[in-house]
């Protein structure tokens, strides 16, 4: 089997997992905090604390995955055509 042909095969199969992802937990971890909700920050003698909230996911840890967000965007435009 050529590599194209393999490619074509495996597209399918790593979309298929990816939206079964996006349905079983659409939340994942905020990607700037690393999902815990704040940074941290070292004082003057090394030692880690607590920094400011995350402005991203607003100190939750987690955001919307992206494949989420275009399926809830898709399903609130087609209700809305649909009415």
């Amino acid at each position: 089997m050529s590599l194209p042909l393999l490619a074509i095969a495996c597209l399918p199969i790593v979309t298929l997992g990816y939206s079964v992802k996006c349905w079983l937990s659409p939340f994942g971890d905020c990607r700037k905090c690393s999902g815990m909700g704040h940074a941290l920050k070292a004082d003057r003698k090394g030692r880690l604390k607590r920094g400011k909230d995350c402005r991203r996911c607003h100190a939750t840890g987690k955001r919307i995955r992206v494949g989420r967000w275009i399926y809830n965007r898709a399903a609130r435009t087609y209700r809305a055509g649909t009415r």
